[in-house]
């Protein structure tokens, strides 16, 4: 997948506005477990929001957010707080339900 602009990074967080996280991270961090529920989610949406649990400093979330990006091929869109919100594209062009602007 090709890096993200700027706008389709703001147009995707828009669209994330309305959405529930769908993977929630503890303490543990980011388990086989937690890898797996994001990876099927992402067999189902193309956007998804991962909400950290007794995650208190922004260095350990943000290393969090890179290991899972890395590890399930997906693009960071943004995070406030303590979501992170996070893209990838459906290789099935039949699936693809986000279409992305190409010019802001």
């Amino acid at each position: 997948m090709k890096k993200l602009e700027g706008f389709q990074r703001k147009y995707l967080r828009g669209l994330a506005h309305s959405l529930k996280p769908v993977v929630l991270i503890g303490q543990k961090g980011l388990t086989a477990e937690v890898l797996r529920s994001a990876k099927q989610a992402f067999e189902r949406h193309e956007l998804i929001k991962v909400k950290f649990h007794d995650f208190k400093e922004k260095e350990q979330k943000k290393e969090t957010s890179e290991l899972l990006k890395s590890k399930t091929g997906s693009e960071i869109v943004g995070t406030i707080g303590h979501t992170v919100i996070l893209y990838k594209q459906q290789e099935d062009p039949e699936k693809q339900k986000i279409i992305l602007p190409l010019r802001g």
